[in-house]
């Protein structure tokens, strides 16, 4: 682009913003000043003068240009794709190819409308091109994800190893060795910084026959990032345990460790680390947690207004015990956390006992489990209720002793709040049983307990909808509205979704209080089943059933729903006349 291309979209971003009403003249003017102080783009100078947001920005820019937005920070880019161009010509170009769709390269540039740059593309990549527009600093961050990750990992290893060995590395003192070399890290640091970057949840390093594959999971799904020998996994998995603490010798037995990292933007990360031999060597996986993220708001943790009013009115219970139950990743933590910034006030006393400190709260005393020194979950507390405390959290209740402290906690004046890994919420009440806590001890100490997992949510860029099929309508007992069938949403795919048509989570609740018809039932030991048809008869929502408010509210997807919940829940009685709680 000549430079009096770029003067003329400059002016006419301004003046098309004006026109809108979205910025102000004095806006402007200060957008003016800035880059001509700093340089670069107009829209970049709006976003740090606050005048718009990024993506407010992205969709006026669509309008402006007619070519489309993509927001590289929050899309899978396909890797392997990208590196079909050079890292020099990337950066030189500020262009990266993203994703492949009907046969054709999508490629974000800052400059969409340099025809020769995407001519050049086409003849490197062969294949047709489609031009997105994406912002400077988005491109960049994408360049240095895609070519830390793979090209200069790869590097690192050449440097290690010029020359392949016949056999793995296995010697100890080796290993440490080149664990501490300069590439090594390099290697390392570059995958885990790609992850935080791209808000992956999770780490996969994965030995196979032939190559060690590492993948991220975003929004629940695993996606490929890059592969390498066999011959460099020992090298590697010596790096992450030397930083995890773990002993590199063991090469037999489960590890467990921990490490704190931090990235450029000074934000702050715990890698739970994981080691597990497999059969072609040592598989490491390490779950990412961002010890700042939470809303501390339950009204925005998706759940029903019955279910929010429900569990609000239980934190704000001077004591008991509250349990939030789900499999690992289900967002457990987060709605605890929620509810500890509910009620969070100088006037009480907050503590927590985790495995690990997933976030760090002002104004919460939180304590760190350490198995290797004996510090478990059960002395943590016995010395946790003698510092006087008004609320306490415990991360998991994993054990008979563990449970016991909790409910005399509660029992004695204190709120308890917790989870548990059980199905659904009545199954926490036998699960509890089942350590050996007597049922009177278990009703007369648990306040509610409420059960989560989490959807992956239709992409609003590309939703579409269509009348719900009868097959699904039977299968769900879907209703029809106005004599018509429900419709139903779905994602058809495109660039600011990776084409998967689903893009971020949403999280589904069923909420259980503990009720005198509850607690009869629990002191005669009944099943799991039993215990659920009581709750629904008193108007309980299943979490199956905020699933099919959210599918028919376009919010998630049938198929989304069967993924992820267990669909022998379809044929659950519902007494008539009680409505389905909001």
């Amino acid at each position: 682009m000549n430079q009096s291309t770029g003067v003329r979209r400059k002016a006419r971003l301004g003046e098309f913003l004006l026109a809108k009403g979205i910025i102000s003249e004095e806006q402007l003017q200060k957008s003016l000043d800035r880059q001509r102080a700093q340089g670069g783009f107009l829209g970049e100078a709006l976003v740090a003068e606050g005048a718009v947001s990024p993506s407010m920005l992205g969709s006026y820019m669509e309008e402006l240009t007619t070519f489309p937005y993509i927001e590289l920070s929050s899309f899978p880019i396909n890797g392997q794709l990208a590196r079909g161009i050079t890292e020099q010509f990337a950066r030189q170009h500020l262009v990266i190819p993203f994703a492949e769709w009907d046969q054709a390269v999508q490629v974000a540039m800052v400059n969409p409308q340099n025809l020769s740059v995407v001519d050049a593309l086409r003849d490197r990549l062969k294949r047709r091109i489609v031009p997105f527009f994406a912002f400077k600093s988005d491109v960049l961050d994408a360049i240095n994800r895609v070519y830390d990750i793979s090209q200069k990992g790869h590097a690192a290893l050449a440097e290690i190893h010029p020359e392949e060995p016949d056999e793995p590395i296995t010697n100890t003192n080796e290993l440490e060795h080149l664990a501490e070399q300069a590439p090594i890290v390099r290697l390392v640091n570059s995958i885990i910084e790609s992850a935080i970057a791209a808000r992956a949840s999770d780490i996969h390093i994965e030995p196979h026959e032939n190559e060690v594959h590492v993948r991220f999971r975003q929004d629940g799904i695993l996606y490929e990032q890059m592969t390498f020998t066999l011959n460099h996994l020992p090298a590697v998995i010596s790096r992450i345990k030397i930083m995890a603490q773990c002993d590199i010798s063991e090469r037999r037995k489960p590890q467990d460790g921990r490490v704190t990292v931090h990235d450029a933007r000074g934000g702050s990360y715990d890698l739970r680390v994981n080691v597990l031999q497999l059969v072609h060597g040592e598989s490491i996986v390490m779950r990412v947690l961002d010890k700042r993220m939470t809303s501390g708001r339950l009204d925005v943790l998706g759940m029903g207004a019955t279910q929010l009013t429900q569990f609000r009115d239980a934190v704000h219970q001077p004591h008991g015990i509250i349990l939030v139950t789900g499999p690992t990743g289900s967002g457990k933590t987060t709605t605890l956390y929620s509810g500890l910034m509910e009620i969070l006030s100088p006037d009480k006393k907050i503590m927590t006992v985790e495995d690990p400190v997933e976030y760090q709260l002002e104004g919460v005393n939180q304590v760190q489990v350490m198995p290797k020194i004996g510090l478990d979950f059960a002395m943590c507390l016995r010395a946790l209720v003698r510092q006087d405390p008004d609320v306490i959290l415990i991360g998991e209740i994993r054990d008979r002793e563990t449970a016991e402290i909790a409910i005399q906690a509660a029992l004695t004046g204190h709120l308890v709040l917790s989870t548990l890994h059980t199905n659904d919420a009545p199954g926490a009440l036998v699960r509890l049983q089942n350590m050996g806590i007597e049922p009177f001890l278990v009703g007369s100490s648990l306040i509610g307990i409420m059960a989560q997992r989490l959807l992956r949510m239709v992409c609003p860029h590309c939703r579409q909808t269509a009348p719900a099929p009868q097959g699904v309508i039977d299968k769900f007992g879907l209703q029809p509205v106005n004599g018509r069938p429900p419709m139903l949403s779905s994602g058809k795919g495109c660039s600011r979704c990776g084409h998967k048509g689903m893009k971020g989570r949403t999280a589904v609740y069923e909420y259980l209080p503990i009720t005198d018809p509850i607690k009869e039932l629990m002191l005669k030991s009944v099943p799991a089943s039993m215990l659920r048809a009581q709750a629904i008869a008193e108007g309980m929502t299943t979490m199956r059933e905020h699933a099919i408010e959210k599918v028919l509210s376009g919010i998630t997807t049938i198929d989304e729903m069967a993924r992820v919940l267990f669909m022998e829940e379809v044929a659950e009685p519902r007494p008539a006349g009680l409505p389905l709680a909001a």
